[in-house]
């Protein structure tokens, strides 16, 4: 388990405190068709942090192919129809060139600046000419707006417990999931990012932003720097 990160609940748990089977439950939401509606069809993704595969199997059956990468050999496991490498993101280095390069799931918020830099390289690096890169960011009130619950429609409530200082910035989150037959928690450090922070880390990794796709800002497409 990575310093910061800690995990509870039925089945196996990844580094980052991520339960496997937890995972499997989670519906995906829009993410699919934000994506979709932002690259060309059929393209090439490498999805960066895919778990279990919540976005890559709704992606696949748009007609995309897909790289799956993700650091949990058990997250893999469960992805159907996509390559898969297991490894992580910042020390990812294929000699490949996609369509488009895909870093969900907040990751770009982590609390470790290095390990930040790192997948942001990891994304510049992998992205072809006259590709793109699409990022999802935290909501701007993610640390505020605390505690915070959803119930979602088929059942289950997910809950932001907690976010407390942890130093340098970073604050420490804790999820709460809550299911008639099961319960999970996942804690992990998270940095929040201005506008302004996130476009200066793009910057650093040789990206910019080409769009805003949705009105909240959370999900960015960015391309190679000119």
């Amino acid at each position: 388990m990575r310093e910061g990160y800690e995990g509870t609940g039925p089945g196996a748990i990844t580094p980052d405190g991520c339960a496997v089977e937890l995972y499997t439950r989670l519906p995906v939401g829009d993410e699919p068709d934000i994506i979709a509606e932002a690259v060309p069809a059929g393209a090439h993704i490498l999805e960066l942090g895919s778990g279990v595969g919540r976005m890559t199997h709704p992606l696949l059956e748009r007609g995309f192919t897909v790289t799956a990468v993700d650091e949990s050999a058990a997250m893999l496991a469960r992805v159907r129809g996509a390559r898969t490498i297991c490894a992580a993101i910042e020390d990812l280095d294929l000699g490949e060139k996609f369509d488009v390069v895909m870093l969900a799931s907040f990751l770009v918020h982590t609390g470790d600046e290095e390990v930040r830099a790192g997948m942001l390289r990891t994304c510049a690096r992998h992205v072809a000419e006259g590709g793109c890169v699409l990022i999802q960011r935290e909501g701007a009130d993610y640390h505020t707006n605390v505690p915070r619950e959803r119930v979602d429609p088929s059942g289950f409530t997910v809950r932001i417990a907690s976010v407390e200082p942890a130093g340098n910035g970073v604050n420490s989150v804790r999820a709460e999931y809550d299911f008639p037959d099961a319960a999970w928690t996942q804690t992990f450090l998270a940095r929040p990012l201005t506008k302004e922070e996130f476009e200066s880390a793009l910057t650093e990794a040789g990206l910019e932003v080409d769009a805003y796709l949705t009105p909240d800002g959370m999900w960015v497409r960015a391309v190679a720097a000119a």
